[in-house]
């Protein structure tokens, strides 16, 4: 809820109901998506967030508000995960299929990969973000990182270190890299209205619509891309890229 760019960005409506119920619904229906927990701080603006969640049966855990690595691995450690699966809660038009697809990855490889991502290096669009890695990678993470921004986004120690950590990536099946020329994530008012749009045109006609459906959409109507053109590549790495070693210039944008 306190989000300095959008406040309250979690709770804004979609096809009538909070953007946050939407995500969860769209997480809930991937078949291996196992116990969802929503990770929430202890900021007192977000006791609406634990109400909202309560209401409707949603498992959640309060920790950190600025260290994720430590609200992230102290939730894991009560609901005893073995495994862990990371999803921002600014995706709310992430496909399920994809959360699938990155799952399906590191169960198949569980014995090469420490951790597997669909983003390091990206190629579908912002707003599709999975991370799966073993509770030991996150234990390790927890302990061992230092840096703020290694705290903050809770999985840069382990991918920055591939010498540690055995590193595995998803990436778009056809071949496209979308990461830089499409923004389906929230941190700008123009990204809300982009957002509401794709769920006007679509949620009605197939609640489960999926990345394919909203690119057709854009193909279709590229004046829906126009609303948050301008917000596309903006990512929390152009702030660190002098201390990123594996993200170089062009994988973020500078506002």
């Amino acid at each position: 809820m306190g989000s300095s760019r959008l406040p309250g960005k979690v709770l804004l409506p979609l096809a009538d109901k909070p953007l946050l119920l939407r995500m969860y619904e769209r997480v809930a229906s991937a078949n291996y998506s196992g116990e969802i927990v929503v990770a929430v701080t202890e900021d007192e603006i977000d006791n609406q967030l634990i109400k909202l969640c309560s209401r409707n049966k949603i498992q959640t855990f309060r920790g950190s508000s600025f260290d994720l690595l430590d609200r992230h691995y102290k939730a894991a450690r009560k609901y005893n995960a073995e495994v862990v699966i990371k999803i921002p809660s600014d995706c709310p038009l992430i496909d399920p299929q994809i959360i699938d697809q990155v799952i399906l990855y590191y169960i198949i490889n569980k014995e090469k990969f420490d951790y597997v991502s669909n983003l390091h290096p990206p190629s579908y669009p912002d707003g599709n973000d999975v991370e799966v890695f073993s509770m030991l990678t996150l234990e390790n993470a927890w302990i061992n990182a230092k840096k703020d921004f290694e705290r903050e986004h809770t999985t840069p120690f382990i991918w920055e270190n591939p010498d540690i950590f055995r590193i595995g990536n998803v990436t778009l099946e056809t071949g496209f890299d979308y990461s830089m020329t499409n923004r389906f994530t929230i941190d700008y008012k123009e990204d809300y209205e982009f957002i509401k749009r794709v769920y006007d045109e679509l949620y009605t006609n197939n609640k489960k619509f999926g990345l394919n459906d909203i690119l057709n959409l854009l193909k279709d109507k590229p004046e829906i891309s126009d609303i948050n053109r301008m917000y596309v590549g903006v990512n929390w790495y152009r702030n660190h890229l002098k201390e990123l070693k594996t993200i170089s210039v062009k994988q973020t944008k500078k506002i």
